[in-house]
């Protein structure tokens, strides 16, 4: 029965145009990254980027090749969009976004997290089979249809991220708007809106809204009598993110993953206008039909797992951020903090303060004095630089950090030596104290 469903053949409208849509997508976030200064800020200008725990290796190309490296990702969006040599414009767009993902942390986003996974997917789906040049060069590869899992497994993709973004909203400091209050405030100066941003019911409808919306959304969409309805407020929502938080191309891909839950006759005639309905009901279960049922469910019981972390870990993820990355914990909370590292030469036992503005720009400043893995990061890095001095030293951190605007506190056991501490990604470091205020 569940062979039947999975591979049962359905009309591949959605996935064809959402293909276009999404190389289109790829091409403006990678040419949008160099226009914007993006690439400048966060991998040219840097002495040396945070790159996640265990990928150190990853650091960006020397002068200006990443212009170069933004640039040819981009050409592997068009690529992508036209259908021309998919299957491998695909797979080099996905390696290339996930390296430059693993190298950088100080520009973390989930969105960024999402776009990595997503493109992964459609490495593994059939879009070229329609309205692309592979199947002009191919004709014999043209087809109206895909199997059903191919829409299910985007999906359950959107499924998991938005029930968990939800999930994640649920404590006191978002509840009682205290979270987006602290938003809307850098946002008074905008044109016609900014005012309103200020009122006390627009943080009450913009927290509970984000609770309905991202819990909602997906069964919402799934239920043909409210899908109309649930499209016209997902518009609304994502349009309003672009506007107030100015977040790159996500609302737009959050926007093209409703085709997926629209009727193939409805994107047909739209986009869609001179390509066939495919209305054959035809099973093909696949030679490999084992390993795919192995892949597919361990990928999504990962994908479940991995934000639960944190409770396994111990402690409060927002204080800590142990387990916070990969969480789809987005545009939770805000931190501000101060940082002094003090560096002791264990043979003289003489020390100086590090100047932060030597090593780091700002925006790695601002993580490196508040988040504990980059701050661990930076021990390390400091460590390795007086060792090719010849020293052996010890590295002691005075951090203190403010959540959500309440008074500040120490996050780092200042008589720890993180130079010489390991990083457990398991279980909770005993040198990140624990706040008071829990």
């Amino acid at each position: 029965m569940l062979n039947k469903w999975l591979f049962k053949h359905i009309d591949n409208s959605a996935l064809i145009v959402f293909r276009i849509i999404f190389g289109l997508l790829c091409f403006l976030e990678s040419v949008g990254a160099i226009f914007t200064g993006w690439v400048k800020n966060t991998l040219i200008d840097p002495k040396f980027t945070f790159s996640f725990i265990g990928f150190e290796w990853l650091q960006p190309l020397p002068g200006i090749g990443m212009y170069f490296y933004y640039v040819l990702m981009g050409v592997f969006g068009l690529f992508i969009m036209v259908g021309f040599k998919y299957r491998f414009s695909i797979i080099s767009f996905f390696f290339m976004w996930t390296a430059t993902y693993l190298m950088q942390k100080s520009s973390y986003n989930n969105h960024y997290y999402l776009l990595m996974l997503i493109t992964g997917i459609m490495a593994c789906l059939p879009a070229n089979r329609y309205a692309c040049y592979d199947t002009k060069l191919n004709p014999e590869t043209k087809s109206y249809s895909m199997p059903q899992w191919c829409r299910l497994v985007i999906i359950l993709q959107l499924f998991i991220v938005y029930t968990y973004a939800s999930i994640a909203k649920l404590y006191p400091d978002w509840l009682d708007t205290r979270v987006i209050e602290m938003m809307m405030k850098s946002k008074q100066n905008y044109l016609l809106i900014g005012e309103l941003l200020q009122q006390k019911w627009v943080h009450y409808v913009l927290s509970y809204g984000g609770i309905l919306f991202d819990g909602l959304i997906v069964p919402l969409l799934l239920y043909k009598p409210t899908r109309k309805y649930a499209f016209i407020v997902s518009i609304f929502f994502h349009l309003f993110n672009s506007i107030v938080f100015q977040i790159g191309i996500f609302p737009y891909l959050a926007l093209a993953f409703s085709l997926f839950f629209f009727e193939p006759k409805t994107i047909q005639k739209i986009f869609l206008r001179n390509k066939p309905l495919y209305s054959e009901v035809e099973v093909e279960t696949p030679k490999y039909k084992s390993a795919f049922l192995i892949i597919f469910s361990t990928y999504f019981l990962v994908q479940i797992v991995l934000p639960l972390r944190h409770h396994f870990i111990g402690d409060d993820v927002l204080w800590t951020e142990e387990g916070h990355r990969l969480s789809w914990r987005m545009m939770l909370r805000s931190k501000s903090g101060h940082a002094a590292y003090w560096v002791e030469n264990k043979t003289t036992n003489k020390g100086n303060h590090v100047n932060l503005e030597d090593y780091l720009t700002e925006k790695q400043k601002r993580a490196a004095s508040t988040k504990p893995d980059v701050i661990w990061q930076f021990a390390q890095h400091l460590k390795e630089k007086y060792k090719a001095e010849g020293q052996d030293i010890a590295i002691y951190v005075d951090c203190e950090i403010s959540i959500n605007g309440k008074p500040s506190e120490t996050l780092i056991n200042p008589n720890a030596d993180l130079a010489n501490v390991p990083w457990d990604i398991f279980k909770h470091s005993n040198w990140i104290l624990r706040s008071k205020q829990e």
